[in-house]
């Protein structure tokens, strides 16, 4: 019979990085978190979760969705980018669930796993296109972007026009936004 010391060894050392919120506050985080965002349980605990975030518009966007999915599913999954530590944004499967419907954010545990290997929208990208991905989500100008990878920036805009191209948008602002959306909240 499973004990509260089991519950609690269960949590700290799940397989994905888990986080109990409230009100979007970072409450409790497993050991995984260090792996998997690089930093430490203590670190993140009493955070905001938007720390967790490459910008405040995701941030915002996809707590929107998932208070409102959450009031209807006993478990909300999407895919996003997220930000680790040391700042790189990577492809995540975020599942969260709520233990009041009526009011998602006030206690949720969620979970994370990173997808690099995995097929997320830019699984139809090249390796380089996915580098500059990277960047573009986290605000860079193809200038920075150049500086960091060693190109120049012109190679930078034909791998954007690529990725917009692919991605099937009009312009770098809708593609930032098609690669921070989750896949299953784009309405067909």
């Amino acid at each position: 019979m499973p004990t509260p010391d089991h519950e609690r060894l269960a949590f700290r050392h799940a397989p994905d990085a888990t986080l109990i919120l409230s009100d979007r506050v970072i409450l409790r985080a497993s050991l995984r978190v260090e792996a998997v965002f690089g930093w430490t349980a203590k670190e993140l605990e009493g955070q905001p979760i938007r720390i967790l975030y490459p910008g405040q518009t995701d941030y915002e966007v996809i707590g929107q969705r998932a208070r409102k999915a959450m009031q209807v599913a006993e478990v909300y999954r999407d895919e996003r980018f997220m930000r680790r530590k040391d700042g790189q944004a990577v492809w995540m499967e975020g599942r969260g669930t709520a233990l009041d419907r009526d009011d998602p954010q006030r206690l949720a545990i969620w979970t994370y796993r990173p997808l690099e290997a995995e097929a997320g929208p830019e699984g139809q990208l090249t390796a380089t296109e996915k580098r500059i991905a990277r960047y573009l989500v986290n605000g860079f100008t193809s200038k920075e972007i150049a500086l960091a990878l060693g190109c120049s920036p012109r190679t930078v805009e034909v791998h954007r026009a690529n990725m917009i191209r692919k991605m099937k948008v009009r312009n770098s602002f809708e593609l930032v936004s098609r690669l921070l959306a989750a896949p299953g909240a784009v309405e067909t």
